[in-house]
């Protein structure tokens, strides 16, 4: 049988269900059974033993019935009056044998023994007799049961009157087995009579008990008995007693004389043996009709669970077409009908997730997981007949720019006619367009080589070129492209998606509209991605270095500050430019760390210059999440007040870009510095997209022109016109106005003549160390300035 089966487990259960009642059962009537038993024999005892004493009783009536028989005898008087002793001795043993006494005397008033059938009566007999004499005065006759020579006696006493007492006549019977045989066809128990000897130990004297169960009894009483008890249980043979033990005559030397009545309850209880032979076959009855009763039931309950186990196994292996049809309206219909719930909803679930799974809801297009399953068989069916495929992936222009504008509905949309337009540039059946996420999407050219992939790059690029019209909204639409191509830019389709990533971002980057892709793309992607992770520990190891670079006063040529800037000494590069790291730190936010670098080097250096004597201000640039920052104005008064500085010690520079990303809270920032006497300043003024009215807004004390108008601005006019208009909305804003870029004599008398403040460039010098700065300092000698009139010719 396997017992890991329900149907089996359920079998077994009542089965043992019914063992267990009907064991219980039978243990119970079987205790009952017993306990009525004992407590019948415990009466059957005490009945017992009323009807033994009133047998010894009567007994002892006849007896003395008897003896007063031959006490009324003439002759015996006529003898007794003669002391003819030969006639009584005679008489007493004739009258003796016929009445059964084997003891018989006749004892005189004066308390002797005249005449006896013994010779010599016993000293136990004498004594008895005797005391029974003295009973018998008050009572007319006696009698009395004692031992005598070890054994068990009745013996009578009986006045001889003629007619007043001239003797007294005693008579003694043995107890018999006749007695005893009597008392057992009365009350059907066993009876035995015993005698302790003068050494205490119990000897026979009659029984009903055969001589070695008599034994077996004889050595389980106790030695010297106290009086009546009940004893519950002996063990006699092969058989159990319960016992009355009567004690009957007390002798001299502790001696004792008992009566044990005994009662077999195994007799006892064989009348109760059919009826728990009759239950035992009920109980038998009961087990096996339980088995088929509980196989049929349980075959009726695992049936319906074993359709459904099988069920459960198919929908487990993802078959979710099999309908459950078990039908009842008892709990395992409800299963099967919870099941087939069950089965429907996982289903519909399954057909859900798979759907999500591999098709992108917005635009019913496949996802990224279908796409590349997709592109796993178009490379497996390449390598079969030795082909190429490729693959296009696409990122839109100002996506992000028209969710802002427009709203995430319309974006939504708008990506859903991005894909429909795409999918109408594909030319075979095979070619696949996906949405890989957010405004990406991946188009698919089996059996396609690199020429095909650049002709459809072309022909999509060419299709976005339309505007897109949605809800009387009309949208133009750029893209970059990156192709990749098996077996020459990757063996799978990982290797491929992410080639072609890499080449997309660089069409975006460059701005050429599709890039195919080329190792060295990826390796300078890499070494930027090297760089970026290294940025952190450059910090520990006080790797990057503090440059400076002079700001002169245009009028004077006087040096009045210098703008602190960031270099990167690498250990194993060597010298990285800010160019190539600043803007992957602002991307990860490590800006900020490097910021807080700068401010608390710069203000190192300011101070030494101060304890010199030498008074400059010194400017920093800000990045946009520096402005972000809510917590830069306490860190940078902290650092102030660690070197002993005054606020307009130092100018902290924005860019137009930095303030145009969040302008609210960069103005918070900004206001929090300038109340702390901090003197700000814009920097690449004119190439940023900010606006007048937030530049009239922002509380700015200084306006840096980008060195972009200042380089050429001696040989292009449109230039200079820039330059001067730029220097005189400075100053009707009341600003000082710095100028970047200069590099010769004739631009700084220019920006002299325009009337700029101040200025910074390679005519002065270039970046410089931290600690070379002091040195330059003592070394700078202003050109000499033009007269009045060179400045008119000018």
């Amino acid at each position: 049988m396997r017992w890991h089966r329900l149907e089996n487990r359920i079998v077994a259960l009542f089965i043992i269900l019914i063992l267990l009642v009907q064991l219980a059962g039978f243990i119970a009537i079987r205790k009952a059974i017993d306990e009525n038993a004992r407590a019948s024999i415990r009466d059957e005892l005490i009945i017992g033993e009323r009807v033994f004493l009133r047998l010894l009783e009567q007994n002892a009536d006849k007896l003395t019935q008897g003896a007063r028989l031959l006490a009324s005898d003439f002759g015996f008087r006529q003898a007794l009056g003669t002391d003819d002793r030969e006639t009584i001795t005679s008489v007493l043993e004739n009258h003796g044998a016929r009445i059964g006494s084997t003891l018989s005397m006749l004892i005189g008033t004066d308390q002797r023994v005249k005449a006896s059938t013994q010779a010599y009566p016993s000293t136990d007999l004498q004594r008895s007799a005797l005391e029974l004499v003295g009973k018998a005065v008050a009572t007319n006759g006696a009698s009395d049961t004692v031992i005598v020579d070890d054994n068990l006696f009745q013996i009578v006493a009986v006045p001889v009157r003629a007619p007043v007492i001239i003797g007294w006549v005693v008579m003694g019977f043995p107890v018999d087995k006749k007695l005893i045989s009597d008392m057992r066809a009365l009350s059907s128990l066993q009876v035995s009579v015993l005698v302790s000897t003068r050494a205490g130990q119990w000897q026979q004297d009659i029984s009903t008990l055969a001589k070695p169960e008599s034994t077996m009894l004889m050595s389980q009483l106790p030695q010297s008995p106290a009086g009546n008890s009940f004893i519950p249980q002996l063990s006699i043979a092969d058989n159990d007693y319960s016992a009355r033990l009567l004690v009957l005559a007390k002798g001299r030397n502790n001696q004792s004389a008992v009566a044990v009545l005994q009662r077999s309850i195994s007799e006892a209880v064989a009348p109760y043996r059919r009826l728990q032979l009759i239950l035992l076959s009920i109980s038998i009855i009961g087990v096996i009709m339980a088995i088929f009763a509980s196989a049929f039931v349980a075959r009726r309950i695992t049936r319906p669970l074993r359709a459904l186990a099988d069920i459960a196994k198919r929908l487990g292996t993802g078959d979710y077409r099999a309908r459950i049809d078990i039908k009842g309206g008892d709990e395992i219909g409800k299963l099967a009908d919870a099941f087939e719930s069950m089965r429907s909803g996982i289903a519909n679930r399954e057909l859900e997730i798979r759907r999500l799974a591999y098709w992108d809801p917005l635009t019913d297009l496949p996802n990224r997981v279908q796409f590349a399953t997709l592109l796993n068989t178009a490379i497996e069916r390449a390598k079969t007949t030795g082909g190429q495929c490729h693959i296009l992936m696409m990122d839109l222009d100002r996506f992000q720019h028209v969710n802002d504008v427009l709203g995430h509905s319309f974006g939504d949309s708008l990506l859903r006619q991005v894909g429909r337009r795409l999918e109408q540039q594909l030319e075979r059946e095979n070619d696949k367009v996906a949405r890989l996420g957010g405004d990406e999407y991946a188009i698919l050219l089996p059996a396609t080589d690199q020429v095909e992939a650049v002709r459809q790059a072309k022909r999509i690029l060419s299709s976005l070129e339309v505007p897109l019209s949605i809800d009387e909204q009309t949208v133009d639409l750029g893209a970059g492209i990156g192709i990749a191509g098996y077996p020459e830019n990757g063996e799978n389709s990982d290797t491929l998606l992410s080639n072609a990533e890499v080449a997309m971002y660089v069409a975006k980057r460059r701005g050429s509209g599709f890039t195919v892709y080329e190792p060295s793309i990826d390796k300078s992607s890499q070494e930027s991605l090297s760089l970026l992770s290294e940025l952190r520990r450059a910090l520990d190891r006080n790797e990057f270095l503090l440059y400076a670079q002079p700001k002169v006063d245009l009028a004077s040529g006087r040096v009045v500050g210098a703008e602190a800037l960031v270099r990167w000494m690498h250990p194993e590069k060597g010298f990285i430019g800010p160019d190539n790291f600043i803007p992957f730190a602002e991307t990860t936010g490590f800006i900020r760390m490097l910021t807080s670098w700068m401010l608390g080097k710069t203000a190192i250096l300011c101070s030494e210059l101060q304890r010199r004597g030498i008074s400059l201000k010194f400017s920093v640039n800000l990045s946009t999440r520096d402005l972000l920052d809510q917590d830069l104005p306490q860190h940078f008064a902290d650092i102030l007040a660690r070197n002993n500085l005054a606020p307009s010690s130092m100018c902290l520079e924005i860019t137009e870009s930095a303030i145009m990303d969040d302008p609210v809270r960069a103005q918070l920032t900004l206001e929090r510095l300038n109340a702390m006497g901090v003197e700000l300043a814009i920097d690449d003024f004119g190439t940023g997209y900010s606006s007048l009215a937030y530049l009239k807004r922002l509380p700015v004390d200084e306006l840096k022109i980008d060195k972009s108008f200042v380089m050429n601005m001696e040989h292009d006019a449109d230039d200079a016109k820039i330059v001067k208009s730029t220097i005189d909305l400075g100053h009707n804003l009341g600003l000082r106005v710095v100028a970047e870029g200069l590099e010769t004599l004739a631009v700084w008398n220019l920006l002299r003549q325009m009337g700029c403040d101040q200025a910074q460039g390679y005519f002065m010098s270039k970046p410089m160390p931290g600690d070379r700065f002091i040195e330059w300092l003592e070394q700078w000698t202003p050109p000499e300035m033009p007269s009045q009139s060179e400045n008119m010719a000018i």
